[in-house]
C-alpha cells in the first residue's frame, strides 16, 4: 500500500513537472498579449480564430489540471481533499462556471447577439478612427516632406551665396596682397630715403658741432679780450704771452716748456668761479656732447656689439661698464696730471692770484694734454677683468674702442673743469632712485631694485644735471660671475698706477695732444 502511494505521488509529480516544463501558461499569456496588440488590426474572423485557439489551449490546460486534481485527491483516500473541493471548487460550479450548450436560453442568445453587434460596431468605429488617424499621419508626412524640400532649397541658396562670398573674398584678398606689396615697396623706398637723410643729418650734426665749438672758442676769446680791456694798462705787455699761449693751445708743445713759459693772465673773475666764462661755455658743450653720446655713440656701439653677441642685456652692461671705467680712469689720470702741474707751478708762482687759480688757468688752456691711448687701454683691461660682462671667444672689447675713446675724452674734459662733472656711483641691485634714473621700456615698474644700469646719471657735486637710465626687475641681485673668461683676452694686471705718474707729462706732444 505504501509502495502504491509512493508510485502515485511520483506519477503526480512527473505530470506536474511536465506541465511546468511545457510552459503552457506562458504560451497562453503570450498569445493573449499578441491578440491584444493586433485586436484592432485583425478582422472579425481573425479575432474569433484567435479566441478559439486560446480557448482550446485553455481547455487542454484545464484537462491537465483536473487530471492532477484527481491524482492528488486519490492519494488522500476516498474522501481526500473533500473539504477543499467543497469550500473552493463547488461555489464556482454553483455559479454556472461551466455552462453547457443546452442551458443557454433565447434571452441569453439575444443578449449575446446584441453584445456581438455592439462589439462589431465598436470594432468598425475603431477601424474608422484608425483609418482617419492614418490619413492624418500621411497628410502630416506630406507637409513635413514639403518643409524638408523648402529647407533643401534654402540650403542650396545659402551654399551658392557662400560660394559667391568666397570668390569675392578671394578677389579682395588678391587686391589687398597687391596693395600690400605696393606699400612694402614704398616703405623700402622711404627707408632708403630716411637712411640717406640720416647720413646727411649726421654730416649736418658734425658741421653744427664744429660751428658750436668755433662759437664757443670765439665767446671764450671775446670774454678774455673784454677782461683784458677792463684791466689796467700795466698788464698790456702780457698780450704777447697770451697770444703765445693761445697758439700753444692750437698746437701744444712740450709740457715742461709750457710750464716754464706759463704766465698767469690777470682777469676780472677767478677761473675757479662757477660763473667763469670758461666754466659756463665748456660745461654747456660737454652736457650737449653727453646727450650726443647717449643718443648716437651708444647706439652705434650697441649695433657693433649686436654683430657679435645676441645678449641685449649683456651688451647694455658692456656699454655702461665702459663709460663707468672711462670716468674712473680719466679722474685718476687727471688727478696725477693736476698734482704734477701744481708741483711745477708752486716753484715759480708769485701773487697776487692764488696757486689754485694759476693751476686751473693752466689746465683750462691745456685740456688736450692727456694720454688718451693709455686711458683706452686701461678701460679695455678693466672690461676684461670684470666678471659681469662677456663676449664670444672670437671677439674682444676692442670692437667698441671708438666709443671708449670718446668716453675717455669726454670724462677727461669734464674732470678738467673748475667745477667738474662726474657720474653717479651705481651698483647692481641697488634701490632705484627716481631722482637719478628713469626706467627703461622693458622694466618692471613695480620692482624696487635695479637689475642693471643702461646709462649713468650726470652729476655736479650732489646736483643731478642729467638723469640716467636703468632697468628694474623683481628678484634683481648682484649674482655670480656671468661668463667664463675667454682665453683669447689678455688678463695680465698692468694697471695705470704701475706706470710712472709723470708719464702723461713726459709723453711726446704729437702722440698725446687731442683737440678739444
Amino acid at each position: 500500500m505504501v509502495h502504491l502511494t509512493h508510485e502515485r505521488a511520483s506519477k503526480m509529480a512527473e505530470s506536474l513537472r511536465r506541465l511546468v516544463n511545457i510552459g503552457t501558461f506562458t504560451v497562453l499569456q503570450e498569445k493573449l498579449e499578441r491578440w491584444l496588440d493586433n485586436y484592432y488590426i485583425n478582422t472579425c474572423d481573425q479575432n474569433v480564430a484567435r479566441c478559439c485557439e486560446i480557448i482550446e489551449l485553455n481547455a487542454k490546460v484545464q484537462g491537465q489540471l483536473f487530471k492532477l486534481l484527481q491524482v492528488t485527491a486519490e492519494s488522500g483516500g476516498m474522501y481526500g481533499g473533500a473539504s477543499i473541493i467543497k469550500s473552493r471548487l463547488l461555489p464556482f460550479l454553483g455559479q454556472n462556471f461551466f455552462t453547457s450548450g443546452g442551458s443557454v436560453t433565447a434571452d441569453t442568445s439575444l443578449s449575446v447577439l446584441a453584445e456581438a453587434a455592439a462589439k462589431n460596431r465598436e470594432i468598425d468605429d475603431l477601424q474608422d478612427m484608425y483609418e482617419t488617424s492614418l490619413n492624418e499621419l500621411e497628410a502630416d508626412l506630406k507637409d513635413k516632406e514639403a518643409e524638408n524640400q523648402d529647407l533643401r532649397d534654402e540650403l542650396l541658396d545659402t551654399k551658392n551665396e557662400l560660394d559667391r562670398s568666397t570668390r569675392s573674398s578671394n578677389t579682395d584678398k588678391l587686391f589687398l596682397e597687391n596693395e600690400n606689396q605696393e606699400l612694402r615697396r614704398k616703405l623700402a623706398l622711404a627707408e632708403d630715403e630716411v637712411r640717406t637723410l640720416r647720413s646727411k643729418a649726421g654730416m649736418l650734426t658734425d658741421y653744427e658741432t664744429q660751428i658750436r665749438h668755433l662759437r664757443d672758442d670765439i665767446a671764450l676769446l671775446t670774454a678774455r679780450r673784454d677782461s683784458l680791456y677792463r684791466t689796467t694798462s700795466s698788464f698790456a705787455k702780457d698780450d704777447s704771452i697770451l697770444s703765445s699761449s693761445m697758439r700753444e693751445e692750437k698746437k701744444p708743445g712740450d709740457v715742461y716748456s709750457s710750464l716754464s713759459s706759463y704766465r698767469y693772465t690777470p682777469r676780472v673773475g677767478s677761473p675757479l668761479s662757477i660763473d667763469d666764462p670758461v666754466q659756463r661755455v665748456r660745461q654747456q658743450n660737454y652736457i650737449s656732447r653727453w646727450n650726443d653720446m647717449f643718443s648716437q655713440d651708444r647706439l652705434d656701439a650697441m649695433d657693433t656689439l649686436r654683430r657679435y653677441s645676441d645678449d641685449y642685456e649683456n651688451n647694455q652692461r658692456i656699454i655702461f661698464l665702459a663709460i663707468q671705467e672711462a670716468f674712473s680712469v680719466a679722474k685718476l689720470a687727471f688727478r696725477q696730471f693736476k698734482m704734477k702741474v701744481r708741483a711745477n707751478l708752486a716753484a715759480t708762482h708769485i701773487g697776487p692770484e692764488t696757486l689754485e687759480e694759476a693751476v686751473q688757468d693752466y689746465i683750462n688752456r691745456n685740456t688736450d694734454l692727456c694720454d688718451l691711448t693709455g686711458m683706452v687701454a686701461d678701460v679695455i683691461r678693466a672690461l676684461n677683468r670684470s666678471p659681469k660682462v662677456f663676449l664670444p671667444p672670437d671677439a674682444t672689447f676692442s670692437i667698441v674702442q671708438p666709443f671708449i675713446r670718446e668716453s675717455c675724452k669726454l670724462a677727461w674734459n669734464m674732470s678738467a673743469l673748475a667745477h667738474p662733472l662726474d657720474i653717479a656711483v651705481a651698483t647692481d641691485a641697488e634701490l632705484f632712485d627716481n631722482n637719478k634714473y628713469r626706467r627703461s621700456y622693458d622694466s618692471e615698474y613695480t620692482a624696487p631694485l635695479v637689475n642693471h644700469h643702461i646709462w649713468p646719471a650726470l652729476m655736479q657735486g650732489a646736483k643731478v644735471l642729467m638723469k640716467g637710465e636703468a632697468c628694474t626687475r623683481r628678484g634683481a641681485s648682484l649674482g655670480a660671475s656671468r661668463r667664463s673668461r675667454s682665453p683669447t683676452r689678455s688678463v695680465s694686471p698692468s694697471p695705470r698706477l704701475a706706470r710712472d705718474p709723470a708719464l702723461v707729462l713726459r709723453v711726446h706732444p704729437a702722440e698725446s695732444a687731442v683737440a678739444l
